[in-house]
């Protein structure tokens, strides 16, 4: 940056002492200190920023690129997965054309119940029929509430019955 030398630190120092004089020299080089302290520390807050957004940037391209692999591996398996479905559907329809029944009494009012059978309106499935749909002993097992209680009412609930309460004071 700047090439300063013991001699050129050596002839400002003997040029300052001249001109400012000894008395104010201690007070104005404490002033010059602070001031190139001050300009260091912004210089190196800059660096900081510079370097964080540097990285920044490269976690974002990293990012996207990992995000389009995950889209092209889902888009592959959807196809592959949409693939063997309609094979399977047609091997499914060749095989009832085959055994003689009409196939629009077979496949006419069919729902499968992973489909729509249980899904709301939304088509996620209803809360509802999620929770009835578990038994009743893996609710018990699980600790699934039933009904809602408060927490003072649920310590009311649990707590021993014991004699009635005295007062502090008595």
């Amino acid at each position: 940056m700047i090439d300063l030398g013991i001699s050129k630190l050596a002839l400002i120092g003997a040029v300052a002492l001249i001109v400012i004089g000894p008395e104010r020299l201690p007070k104005v080089a404490r002033t010059v200190g602070a001031l190139v302290g001050r300009a260091q520390r912004y210089i190196n807050d800059v660096k900081a920023e510079v370097s964080r957004e540097v990285e920044l940037e490269e976690l974002r391209k990293m990012r996207t690129e990992f995000e389009d692999a995950a889209r092209d591996v889902e888009r592959t398996i959807h196809k592959e997965v949409n693939e063997q479905t309609q094979a399977l559907n047609e091997a499914l329809g060749g095989a009832e054309g085959t055994s003689g029944g009409s196939s629009a009494d077979a496949g006419g009012g069919f729902v499968p119940s992973w489909d729509a059978a249980h899904k709301a309106h939304n088509g996620r499935k209803s809360w509802r029929v999620k929770q009835g749909a578990r038994p009743l002993w893996f609710k018990r097992q699980h600790n699934v509430r039933v009904w809602v209680q408060s927490g003072a009412a649920r310590v009311k609930r649990h707590r021993p019955v014991t004699r009635p309460s005295r007062s502090f004071f008595e």
